[in-house]
């Protein structure tokens, strides 16, 4: 039997890359299409001065914490 993997951040929470970078908000937790199990990843948003970014990052390269303040 397969362990079903939770997800570690919730929508709205603030992460970080643990190698440093903007602070970023969990836009969207990324679910598989047909069973709906956490696949690891999670869309994120943030502003790059006035541009607002997005990209997909696996939940092993997040932090909540800033690591480098």
């Amino acid at each position: 039997m397969t362990k079903v993997r939770k997800p570690k951040f919730n929508l709205g929470d603030l992460v970080y890359l643990v190698s440093g970078g903007p602070e970023m908000a969990v836009k969207e937790i990324k679910l598989t299409y047909s069973s709906k199990e956490f696949t690891g990843e999670y869309d994120c948003q943030w502003f790059a001065g006035k541009k607002l970014e997005r990209g997909t990052f696996p939940e092993e390269s997040l932090t909540n914490s800033n690591p480098k303040p």
